[in-house]
Formats: C-alpha cells, sequence, structure tokens
C-alpha cells in the first residue's frame, strides 16, 4: 500500500523546464550556436541533474576550458537569480495543484529535486507551497541518496513509496533505491526513457488512475 508519494519539482509540479532552459543557452549564447546547441540538448538529455554538475561538465566538455571557482560561483549565483522568480511565477503542471490539495490527508508528500536545497525551499514558500508537503530535499546531495535519507527518517520501505518525475535521473535515482517509478511524460512527441516500460502520465490529472494500477488500495 502506498503511503507515501515523492515529486520531482520543474517539470512534475511546475512548468518551469523551459525556464531553465532559456537560462542556460543565455549563458552561453556568446559561444556561438553550436556550443548554445549542445549545452541545450546536454541539459534536456540530464534533467534533473543539478546546475553545479550542469556547469562543471560544460565547461569542461563543451568549453573544454578551465572554470575557476570564482567564475562556478558566479554562474551559479546569476542562474538562480535569472530564474527563481521566473520559476516562481510559473504555472502549474495541469491537476498538480487539485492532486496535492484533494489527497493530503491519504498520502505524504515529499519533494527531492536538483534545484539547490535552500532555493527549492525558497521557491516553494514563496509559491504558497510549503504547507502540501511534509519535507523538500534539494541537491547538492544525489537524488538516490536523499532518498534513502527520506526512507531511513521517516521510516518508509520503497514499497510504500512512489517517485513521479520527469527524467532519465529520476528513473534512475528510484531503481537504484527500488522505488517504483511514474514518467511524466510531456506529450507523445517527448522521446522516451530509453527501456522504460513502466506507467506514464501526460499530467497529473491522471496520477490518481495511475497509483490504482501501480499498487491499488486495499
Amino acid at each position: 500500500m502506498i503511503r507515501a508519494i515523492v515529486f520531482d519539482f520543474d517539470g512534475v509540479l511546475v512548468e518551469s523546464v523551459d525556464t531553465k532552459t532559456k537560462a542556460y543557452a543565455g549563458f552561453f549564447e556568446d559561444e556561438g550556436e553550436e556550443v548554445v546547441r549542445k549545452v541545450v540538448d546536454y541539459h534536456l538529455e540530464h534533467g534533473g541533474v543539478s546546475r553545479f554538475e550542469k556547469f562543471k561538465f560544460i565547461y569542461r566538455e563543451i568549453l573544454r576550458s578551465p572554470l575557476t571557482e570564482e567564475k562556478f560561483n558566479s554562474l551559479c549565483n546569476d542562474f538562480s537569480r535569472i530564474v527563481v522568480d521566473e520559476v516562481v511565477n510559473a504555472r502549474w503542471v495541469n491537476g498538480a495543484r487539485e492532486f496535492l490539495e484533494n489527497n493530503k490527508n491519504a498520502y505524504q508528500f515529499f519533494v527531492v529535486s536538483g534545484t539547490p536545497d535552500e532555493e527549492l525551499k525558497s521557491i516553494i514558500k514563496r509559491r504558497g507551497m510549503d504547507s502540501m508537503f511534509d519535507a523538500v530535499f534539494g541537491s547538492p546531495k544525489a537524488k538516490d541518496q536523499l532518498l534513502n535519507e527520506l526512507m531511513d527518517f521517516y521510516n518508509l520501505n520503497c514499497n510504500e513509496m512512489v517517485f513521479v518525475g520527469d527524467a532519465m535521473t529520476d528513473r534512475q535515482a528510484a531503481e537504484s533505491t527500488g522505488i517504483p517509478f511514474i514518467w511524466r511524460r510531456i506529450s507523445q512527441s517527448t522521446p522516451p526513457l530509453i527501456n522504460f516500460e513502466g506507467p506514464s502520465i501526460f499530467n497529473l490529472c491522471q496520477l490518481e488512475d495511475c497509483l490504482e494500477k501501480v499498487a491499488p488500495r486495499k
């Protein structure tokens, strides 16, 4: 029986993926179209990976340029400054707010995201969402580590939980901890997750029915 639902944030509860994609593109537009394309492709293919890891990868593998600690900190701070207000004002994923409000007494709700922990909690508070969740967890810790810590602290086992995510990193974190995974697929044209044959939903209006198929209530 499912006792707890863990949600990724961007692209699962809030339609904020495009905001962050545009921010990454803007940071590197002076490097030319090819670099921007590679940066955006990498970002979209690695949804759920923290910006800390993404900036390091971009400089190491795409720009092939040294990244000083000063530059790294500047990039992270500027990224936060650019995206936070837009994420705060981004629209809900269809059905997300209603699901959380209608089921607050049926499940424990958690957020596990690649967004930096303090920033994530600030965004959720500014959106008036903080009372909806038992706890919120962000980077720099990896999602599988956060899930394990969550299970230990709240005395949950993997069979009592589901993780709703939109990226390969979400699926991998769920699989590594044994938690059933539900994929939020934005549209029919969204490229499939490699070798994933589990349940998927296009929006959170479909989540309740999907949960009944994954683990029917007794």
